[in-house]
């Protein structure tokens, strides 16, 4: 099983104020817990009140009580091309057809979309993965997500892998429908 880095080194080494960084990342897991704490007891509720359909009902993880969606796409482009795309504010614009401003150094922030969404960049390999605290402006300040694309050589292609954690219960099917609306189909439009 790989080694996880520590997250105060990786905010570190990616130029990013620590304590900026670090209240993030306690924002994201304090909301998991209290989604798993309220689901919990409210299953226990149900449960003891002999309401067995109901606990089953709540502990079911519908889109409404999802904070995190899992994509794969094939597109026929090196990882290479697809990590520049991603992070060229020329290109992501010409790609979206949208206004952007990217910073391709780890660290640094976005606004994509004509400043719809916008972030930092946490951790860059190139070719490989990136990943980014990403929120779109409408959430509440401070609330961000986090956006990992794994970019894998399948073949002459690329499969990327996207995981997006963290978001707000009750956007999941916005995110999970604007993923392909947003990114995978204009991808595929702009690589011809």
């Amino acid at each position: 099983m790989p080694q996880t880095e520590v997250p105060e080194l990786r905010y570190a080494r990616a130029g990013w104020n620590l304590e900026e960084a670090m209240d993030i990342e306690r924002a994201v897991c304090v909301r998991r817990q209290l989604l798993v704490g309220t689901a919990t007891m409210l299953g226990a509720l149900a449960l003891t009140t002999g309401a067995a359909s109901a606990a089953a009902v709540i502990l079911d993880s519908s889109d409404a009580t999802k904070t995190f969606l899992h994509q794969e796409a094939l597109f026929g482009a090196s990882p290479a091309r697809i990590y520049e795309i991603f992070l060229n504010s020329k290109e992501f614009a010409a790609m979206t057809k949208l206004p952007a401003d990217i910073s391709p150094d780890a660290g640094g922030a976005f606004s994509m979309f004509g400043g719809v969404i916008v972030g930092r960049n946490i951790e860059l390999i190139p070719a490989q993965r990136i990943v980014q605290a990403w929120r779109p402006k409408y959430w509440n300040p401070g609330v961000y997500s986090m956006v990992k694309f794994e970019l894998e050589t399948i073949g002459i292609g690329t499969k990327i892998i996207l995981d997006h954690t963290g978001f707000p219960p009750g956007t999941y099917k916005g995110l999970n429908s604007g993923w392909p609306e947003r990114y995978w189909d204009p991808l595929r439009k702009y690589l011809g």
